[in-house]
């Protein structure tokens, strides 16, 4: 996308990210576990073929504070949350 001559450098580049996670999908939940996971390898956490999991899930209020993070097996996590064998979300 060409930029504009009159909108500042930040800006574009905000309304571009913008666009971007509109097209793929990202919401503000996606954004939030990313977050942890980040926070998780922060912390020199080893989580190889493991999947970070909120002890109270954001959806109920958690939040991505270490206190409420685990590293659980991802087939622990996935069957936790509904999800059948192989299934990516």
């Amino acid at each position: 996308m060409p930029r504009k001559k009159n909108i500042p450098k930040g800006d574009q580049h905000w309304k571009d990210e913008w666009a971007y996670q509109q097209r793929t999908g990202e919401d503000k939940k996606q954004l939030e576990r990313a977050k942890a996971r980040r926070a998780i390898d922060k912390a020199g956490i080893d989580r190889k073929g493991k999947d970070v999991d909120h002890k109270k899930p954001l959806e109920n209020g958690g939040t991505n504070d270490l206190s409420n993070l685990r590293v659980v097996d991802s087939s622990k996590n996935q069957s936790r949350n509904l999800h059948k064998k192989g299934e990516k979300k």
